[in-house]
Formats: C-alpha cells, sequence, structure tokens
C-alpha cells in the first residue's frame, strides 16, 4: 500500500495498491478488458423510453454548411496572406497556431458532423461536401474518416474494429512521460496512420474523389499562390493535433484519467470510458465535447446537444466530466497512473475485413 499526496486536494492522501516490481505483465500493464455492454446504447434505450421526444432533436443542422464554407475561406485567406512570408518568422507560425490550428480542429470536426449525415438529408452530399471541407487540412482525410468513425461508434472499445484505441506496442513504449508527450505532440499521426494498421476498409470512388479533388487543389494553391501557402495548411493540421487547447478533445473523449485502484474483469463493472466537457472550447469544436451525449445519440447534430442534456439532465449530471482540455493533456502526461493502456477494451467478436 502507497500513500500520495494529490495537487488539488493536500490534505485528503490517497492510498493505492501498486503491484510488486516483480509481478507478472499483466498485472503492471493491461487495458480494462471487459465483457459488459458499451454504456451508451444501455443509456440511449433508457432516455427514449423517458423522453421519446428526443428523435425530434435528430437530423441535419441547415447552419453547418455555412459555418464550414466560412471557415474553409478563413484558412484559404490566411494562406494567401502567408504565401510570401517565412516559415520561420513569428507572424507565420503565431497564425498558424493561433488560426490555422483553431480553425482547421474546426474542420476535422466539421467532417466528423459530416461523417453522420448532418449537414445534408442525402448521406451523398454529405460526402461530397466533407471533400470539399477537407481542402485547408492539405491532404485527403474525410473519406477514410467516415468509415472508420462509424466503426468506432457501432463497436466501441472493440479490440480490432475500434481504431481509436492505441495498439499494445503504443501502449508499451509510450506508457511513460517522455512517450505520452511524444503522443500527445504527435497524436494526429497516430490517428491518422493507425486505422490502416488494424482494419482495412474497402477503397470506393469517394476515397478516389477525394484524392483527386485534394491534389488538385494543392497543385492550384503551389502554381498561384506559392508552397508557403500550402505549408501554413499542413502545418496547421499538424498544429491542430499536437500541443493545442483544443487538441484536449483527443484524448479527453475516452482515456480514463482517475483510474481505479484495482480492477478484476470478472467481477467489476469496466470504468466510465467516455467523458464530457462543457467549456468555452466547444465554441469552436462543434460541440464535441458533449461526447457522452454525441455517443448516446450520434445523429443529433451539435446544435441541440445542449437540448440532448437539458431534457435528460438526470441521465448527464452525475457523470464524471473534464473541466479543461489544456489540464488533460497535462495530466495525461505527467500523472505516473495514467498511461495509453487507460482504455477500455472488448474483443473483437466480429470479420476484421470490412467491406
Amino acid at each position: 500500500m502507497t500513500t500520495i499526496t494529490h495537487r488539488k486536494n493536500p490534505t485528503k492522501p490517497i492510498h493505492i495498491d501498486i503491484p510488486a516490481s516483480d509481478a507478472p505483465v499483466e498485472e503492471l500493464n493491461d487495458f480494462y478488458w471487459t465483457d459488459h455492454q458499451e454504456p451508451h446504447t444501455i443509456r440511449r434505450k433508457l432516455i427514449l423510453k423517458k423522453y421519446p421526444e428526443v428523435t425530434k432533436l435528430c437530423g441535419p443542422e441547415p447552419l453547418t454548411k455555412y459555418i464550414i464554407f466560412f471557415v474553409v475561406a478563413l484558412q484559404l485567406s490566411v494562406a494567401y496572406h502567408l504565401r510570401n512570408k517565412s516559415f520561420f518568422s513569428w507572424e507565420f507560425f503565431l497564425l498558424s497556431y493561433i488560426i490555422g490550428a483553431t480553425a482547421n480542429q474546426n474542420v476535422f470536426l466539421a467532417i466528423h458532423e459530416l461523417s453522420h449525415n448532418l449537414a445534408f438529408k442525402k448521406p451523398l452530399h454529405n460526402k461530397l461536401y466533407a471533400i470539399f471541407t477537407n481542402i485547408p487540412i492539405g491532404i485527403p482525410y474525410s473519406a477514410s474518416f467516415t468509415p472508420y468513425h462509424q466503426l468506432h461508434h457501432k463497436y466501441l472499445g472493440d479490440d480490432t474494429l475500434d481504431t481509436d484505441l492505441p495498439t499494445y506496442y503504443e501502449a508499451i513504449i509510450l506508457s511513460n512521460v517522455a512517450g505520452k508527450s511524444f503522443f500527445a505532440t504527435f497524436q494526429i499521426f497516430f490517428y491518422a496512420l493507425r486505422p490502416m494498421f488494424i482494419t482495412q476498409i474497402k477503397f470506393t470512388y469517394i476515397h478516389l474523389l477525394n484524392i483527386i479533388v485534394q491534389l488538385f487543389v494543392d497543385y492550384l494553391i503551389v502554381k498561384f499562390w506559392g508552397a508557403k501557402a500550402l505549408l501554413y495548411l499542413v502545418f496547421s493540421s499538424f498544429l491542430a493535433g499536437s500541443l493545442h487547447p483544443c487538441s484536449g478533445h483527443f484524448i479527453a473523449e475516452h482515456y480514463i484519467l482517475n483510474p481505479p485502484k484495482t480492477y478484476n474483469r470478472t467481477t467489476d463493472a469496466p470504468p466510465l470510458e467516455t467523458y464530457s466537457y462543457y467549456g468555452i472550447l466547444n465554441w469552436f469544436t462543434w460541440n464535441v465535447g458533449l461526447h457522452n451525449e454525441h455517443h448516446d445519440f450520434p445523429y443529433i447534430a451539435w446544435s441541440k446537444l445542449h437540448a440532448l442534456n437539458e431534457m435528460a439532465s438526470e441521465f448527464y449530471d452525475d457523470l464524471p466530466r473534464h473541466d479543461s482540455w489544456v489540464m488533460v493533456i497535462l495530466d495525461f502526461v505527467t500523472d505516473g497512473r495514467v498511461k495509453l493502456y487507460n482504455r477500455v477494451r472488448r474483443e473483437n467478436k466480429k470479420e476484421r475485413h470490412i467491406n
């Protein structure tokens, strides 16, 4: 038994059972494996039973496409402004970090909204508009994101189909301060590259169109504005998934930052695996912070998630939540209890190849 003092409440020490240094690796490091059903399906049924009118909140938000158009135009305008600026100048970096990273995080999450068909009624229109939305990212992304994200919702925590989960190699190598710092800095690459190594999806004409359109626009930008304009867009995408306040949502959504002292898969229910955030950064990120609400009802648009929370407040008020995405990143990196293993995981019961 080890006693530690929490920096936020030093008057109440915490007692933790820490395995011996020669304990089996399975005891020292492992995910929170469970056979329990993911909680969102259960809570959705309970909410629908008590509040059947919640279905009226489902459906596209017409305002979404106009906001996306503005953000895309903003990013292209800044790229044009920086076309002759040095990449190593303070102006280039500050505009990339303050405007570019925030705008491209907005773009990433706009594609997330479109993946749920929440801007237009027809799925094809959402897919095509997602290709347009992709333009400020600089690399093709939208067509691949949609099917992988749908799997994340349908098979939350699945060992093979939920590519949001870190792999064993990531968990083994990066579950220390240096490794977590590296992960937090370069997490955009983990989320972009990890899926293709875990689960294969069918290549479609939407993927091809996404690639063609993005490369053509990139060519036009370089030809008429210069390489630095395109570099601004790509650098903004990197910063959006790096040490930026808005990128805290990647970690905040499903990592267990307050792990239980002990856990037995056979006798214990798994820790809470989804966490919400209700702070000001939701203004820039399509209310993605309301993540329990989103997983409960993925076909409710960003603009109505607060209405869902208010309607069914008794289902959400007592759930643990994050108060700051910045502190989430800091705690993730510095807290020794927090590792990349701190995710709820379920055994795969489906086929590895998704058509």
